[in-house]
């Protein structure tokens, strides 16, 4: 009985969606709920900070401010104040491999957030003084979050060993000095080459009619003419046969940490999610088992942490740890490496792979349960993944990952001599 509950409670939450191609080559995705009078209008557009010229980065991430400057029918500093006024809320993210933007409305404003959104695509004004105050703005985020915050630019020390020839080796924050030595006409450039409608994905979720709702895309995007075909160049990395020691010193910390960083592929690729599977294992909640042994059990880290960053090109999976009291970064590699150890010889229990299991399921189920998520999700799959349906599907590829899987995929990667080892270290005291 509670199998079968379980799958018709699946079947329940199935994700029901139409998509189809304007004639501009622009994607649409719809997804009907009635529940409730909101609506998410988002567009995401494939470009991120790994389009951009290793001369000039910065760009993808700029451009996530800099388009809420205003447009031809937008007054500049009024797309916010529009938004709220009409009940609704917006944002925008970028990641290395896509930008993205949405809004979410009460349903009867859908055709508000259909108009700016395609007003951001056609009328976009990108003018000098939108540039100067929109690289304040991008100044003061580096600061925040890399510059003075304690191991915030951990990341960005990993990715530059981990990657010599992709350009996953800069972040999407990207250099202040190319953003200041830009000119008006490189944004403008860029805008051309990758806000057109043939780079982008719109999604309409939530308490629509679907007649009405194609009927306002077609008036709204429909007009907007095609873009130029992109090039995009491939990257293809050498394998890493050598471990990589690097080290980093922090002025924001006192206590030092080691991070491991693993090389992975392709997001799409069946390993990447076995990957997933390995890094929950290791260390997500208190009872897994890095977190049990190195911090309940032994007392010999502050913090424990594994995590498996996928991407469209390449993944990277992170394991590291901050030592407590007398244990050193060295002590903290030989155990997380004991436990890996374990993982790429014995299978993991009956236990804790059911456990694992029932993991993956809530967070299939979380992920599916508002429509903003719905929206976000439809938009990747399609865009990243080339299969809208996975938002429906991506948990059976978890369910059949087995226990063997799991220990032979960790053999593949997770070895000594396929990553970098950072360590993350105070800023050393200056001499007088």
């Amino acid at each position: 009985m509670a199998l079968l509950a379980s799958v018709a409670t699946m079947q329940a939450q199935q994700v029901a969606f139409e998509e189809y191609d304007l004639d501009n080559g622009m994607h649409v995705i719809l997804h009907q709920d009635n529940g409730a009078p909101v609506v998410t209008t988002s567009v995401m557009y494939h470009v991120g900070a790994k389009d951009e010229d290793p001369s000039k980065t910065g760009f993808a991430h700029f451009f996530e401010h800099l388009l809420f400057e205003g447009t031809e029918n937008i007054a500049r500093g009024d797309w916010f104040k529009i938004v709220s006024s009409n009940g609704g809320r917006n944002n925008a993210n970028t990641t290395q491999d896509r930008t993205y933007y949405y809004e979410v409305f009460p349903s009867n404003n859908l055709e508000l957030g259909l108009w700016m959104e395609s007003e951001r695509l056609l009328h976009p004004i990108i003018n000098q003084i939108g540039v100067d105050t929109q690289k304040e703005v991008v100044q003061e985020e580096r600061r925040l979050r890399y510059d003075n915050a304690p191991y915030g630019r951990w990341r960005e020390q990993m990715f530059i060993n981990l990657f010599d020839k992709h350009p996953y080796r800069w972040q999407t924050i990207g250099s202040l000095e190319h953003l200041a030595s830009a000119t008006l006409e490189d944004f403008k450039k860029f805008n051309q080459t990758y806000y057109v409608p043939n780079n982008a994905v719109l999604v309409v979720a939530g308490d629509i009619d679907i007649p009405k709702t194609k009927k306002m895309i077609q008036d709204y995007f429909g007009p907007i003419p095609r873009g130029e075909e992109i090039k995009r160049q491939t990257f293809a990395e050498d394998p890493i046969t050598e471990a990589i020691r690097a080290k980093y010193h922090d002025s924001n910390i006192q206590i030092p940490a080691v991070l491991m960083g693993y090389r992975t592929p392709a997001q799409t690729e069946r390993d990447a999610y076995v990957l997933d599977m390995i890094s929950t294992y290791l260390s997500s909640g208190r009872s897994s088992k890095l977190y049990k042994k190195l911090v309940d059990e032994q007392k010999q880290a502050l913090q424990v942490f594994a995590f498996n960053g996928t991407q469209e090109d390449y993944g990277a999976y992170i394991v590291g740890g901050l030592p407590l009291g007398e244990n050193s970064l060295d002590d903290l590699i030989t155990e997380i490496d004991e436990e890996i150890v374990k993982v790429q010889t014995d299978l993991i229990t009956e236990k804790d792979y059911q456990k694992l299991q029932n993991k993956f399921e809530n967070q299939f189920v979380n992920s599916n349960s508002s429509v903003e998520g719905i929206a976000n999700s439809l938009a990747r799959y399609y865009m990243l993944y080339d299969d809208t349906n996975l938002i429906n599907t991506e948990i059976d590829i978890y369910r059949s990952i087995t226990r063997e899987e799991i220990r032979d995929v960790a053999k593949k990667y997770l070895n000594p001599n396929q990553r970098v080892i950072l360590e993350y270290l105070p800023e050393e005291p200056k001499d007088n």
